[in-house]
């Protein structure tokens, strides 16, 4: 394993995230502040508590995995699109570095990136509710894996991009709406039965629901299932990057 490689790739990363502070870090946690704001108030006023914990504390988890999911994608597709763009990709390829070493480099920085971003937001949202995390490690390891999967994704999504428009295009259009509607200021047991159902038909669900019960012990679905969803996810997104590197689709090409 050529770690000095790993190291360049990762530190060059992190250092495009301090140059660009203000988008990189202030911004989204800007934004979910914005959340809090708005929805705290404006539903929380209406909505005093979900299944025993008050609504502002309960969109907590919501928040950051929307903010996680969404930081983890944008900086692990911005990352290896880039270098497709200006043409250094074809010296990283020659460079005495494989696969596997590439992708540990971007993926590990968005994901180091988005990790902070999720610290960060929590921290913040100390500021705005009290609340008391009951499973902390639990906590961290579901934010630690949804930053690995989701980064992984967006490198997929990266080297699958031919213009800066399909960059946004996934994580606008699928992404996010699949988020809004996978229980983050919600609980789907509210939800009528038949729409209970096709929700659980979407994977973020999973994701939420595990990552809120490491905060409050309830869950939409049981600790396994997310889990096995996270893991499942994860092992798709590693294969579909093997494929891509075994075959050089749209990156030798």
């Amino acid at each position: 394993m050529n770690w000095q490689a790993i190291l360049a790739i990762y530190r060059f990363e992190m250092a495009r995230t301090w140059r660009t502070i203000a988008q990189s870090i202030i911004s989204p946690v800007l934004s979910t502040s914005l959340y809090f704001v708005v929805f705290g108030t404006a539903i929380g006023s209406r909505i005093s508590q979900v299944e025993g914990v008050s609504y502002g504390a309960f969109i907590v988890p919501g928040l950051i995995m929307l903010s996680v999911i969404t930081q983890s994608i944008s900086n692990a597709s911005f990352g290896i699109y880039f270098p497709k763009f200006i043409g250094t990709i074809y010296e990283l390829l020659s460079a005495p570095i494989n696969a596997l070493e590439i992708v540990i480099g971007y993926v590990g920085a968005a994901a180091t990136k988005s990790f902070m971003i999720g610290l960060i937001i929590l921290a913040t949202a100390y500021l705005f509710v009290p609340m008391q995390i009951q499973s902390p490690l639990w906590m961290l390891v579901f934010l630690v894996l949804t930053c690995l999967s989701f980064s992984l994704f967006g490198f997929i999504i990266g080297i699958w991009a031919n213009n800066f428009e399909q960059l946004q295009l996934i994580p606008l259009l699928i992404i996010t709406p699949l988020v809004f509607l996978g229980g983050a200021f919600y609980s789907i047991s509210m939800l009528p039965p038949a729409w209970q159902t096709i929700t659980l038909f979407n994977p973020v669900v999973y994701l939420i629901s595990g990552f809120r019960w490491s905060f409050f012990g309830i869950a939409d679905v049981s600790l396994g299932w997310s889990l096995l969803a996270i893991f499942g996810f994860t092992g798709i997104c590693l294969a579909i990057t093997w494929r891509i590197f075994k075959t050089g689709w749209r990156i030798k090409t």
